[in-house]
């Protein structure tokens, strides 16, 4: 490797040749299979060499903190509007196409903060402190179950089955109509990935069209028999604001997707990432053994580490510039939050876990207006879910190797054995 090729001129940081002719080549159409089992090498050379760089397609692929975090904060110039992007994608006839584009996550207001407002009114913190009773006996059920067979797979028996009962318990879904729920998630998620193949575009069209079967029948009942609106979601949604602001059907049905696959992805794997995390850096998790009040760091620290989700988009409404660099009206970008969570402006020793790592600017929940709605609950998810699994499982094992999704925004894994002890 060459030393110091050269030097990025709004970064004092040598460049090597071998970190630009990585960022030269960078697209998220064409990745080596390394790539999906650790991106981190690429993203240091993109942030070394070209924290702003174009794509082969003409997008843009930002790898900075401080880039993210100005973009995240602007939302006049910036969109999160994704029906420019997702006509070609998806096509306009389809379903995937009618979710994505009506759901919260990418939208602009009106939309977004009519939304928004009825989401979060349920997850008030008093909300959220109610739901943790529950959440423990749910926690400490799956221990037991584990621990009578002495193995498990922490993604399929554990992190996988916590955020679909607390979703389902969000929205009263009744318990025997859960088990599709997670498949429908992974293949609505799964059309999201940059690169789309023909199969995994019918495997989400598939999943939304079914999901939506199921749920005009769950919301006819609702409607017949409300639920609680301060602790029922999809009560709350249908019956709209007190100043008359309710949800078409359609937006009511996309939202309710919504809020099972974002609650549902990232708290499985914010789980089972910090699960292989603590497995895979033994001297942090005999820290938090040896200290269990750490675990709110802790989760902070694995939200950084192994962000659950790795990127996220916007386009330009307006042209703007970063940092010298002109983003020309119309211009889609991809934000990489799994680099910018890595920044070493931000992070010291920015490869290192450090479970007490304080302050910790993370990104993990994106930021500004569309931070995440729910990130309250999957902290306490997070918390619960690991905290106690290692007080009752403090020595566990690997049992084999644990498998990654072969996923770029979504980072997690699909299978994670071990032995328990």
């Amino acid at each position: 490797m060459s030393a110091t090729a050269h030097t990025d001129q709004h970064d004092p940081r040598p460049v090597s040749d071998e970190d630009a002719a990585i960022a030269h080549a960078f697209s998220l159409k064409d990745l080596p299979d390394a790539f999906y089992e650790n991106p981190y090498p690429t993203y240091r050379a993109l942030q070394s060499a070209e924290p702003i760089h174009w794509m082969p397609d003409g997008s843009l692929f930002l790898t900075r903190h401080r880039d993210l975090e100005a973009i995240y904060k602007d939302t006049t110039r910036f969109s999160s509007d994704k029906k420019v992007e997702f006509a070609p994608k998806y096509g306009t006839g389809s379903l995937l196409f009618q979710h994505h584009t009506t759901s919260l996550v990418f939208n602009d207001p009106p939309l977004h903060t009519r939304v928004r407002r009825l989401i979060a009114g349920a997850l008030n913190p008093r909300a959220i402190s109610e739901m943790e009773p529950g959440l423990i006996a749910l926690v400490d059920r799956l221990l037991d179950e584990m621990e009578t067979r002495g193995r498990a797979d922490l993604i399929e028996d554990f992190a996988s089955a916590i955020p679909v009962e607390v979703i389902g318990n969000l929205l009263a879904i009744p318990h025997e109509d859960r088990a599709p729920l997670r498949g429908w998630s992974l293949a609505i998620l799964g059309a999201l990935e940059p690169f789309l193949t023909e199969e995994i575009q019918a495997r989400g069209e598939q999943a939304v069209g079914e999901f939506l079967d199921y749920l005009r029948r769950l919301v006819a009942d609702r409607r017949a028999r409300p639920g609680n609106a301060e602790h029922d979601v999809l009560t709350r949604l249908i019956q709209g604001e007190t100043s008359g602001d309710r949800l078409s059907e359609i937006e009511l049905l996309q939202n309710c997707i919504f809020i099972l696959n974002a609650g549902h992805e990232t708290t499985t794997n914010l789980i089972g990432n910090g699960l292989e995390l603590l497995l895979r850096f033994p001297d942090q998790r005999q820290r938090l053994i040896d200290d269990p009040s750490l675990i709110k760091t802790a989760v902070e620290e694995f939200l950084r580490f192994e962000s659950s989700n790795q990127l996220g988009n916007r386009r330009v409404v307006q042209d703007a510039e970063i940092d010298g660099v002109t983003l020309p009206e119309g211009a889609l970008i991809t934000l990489c939050i799994g680099a910018a969570n890595r920044d070493p402006e931000v992070f010291a020793e920015p490869e290192r876990l450090d479970i007490t790592r304080a302050p910790n600017r993370h990104l993990a929940f994106a930021s500004g207006a569309h931070a995440c709605v729910g990130l309250t609950l999957a902290r306490l998810e997070g918390r619960i879910a690991i905290g106690r699994f290692l007080a009752r499982f403090p020595h566990f094992t690997a049992a084999g190797p644990a498998h990654r999704a072969r996923r770029v925004r979504f980072r997690g894994f699909t299978t994670l054995p071990v032995t328990l002890a």
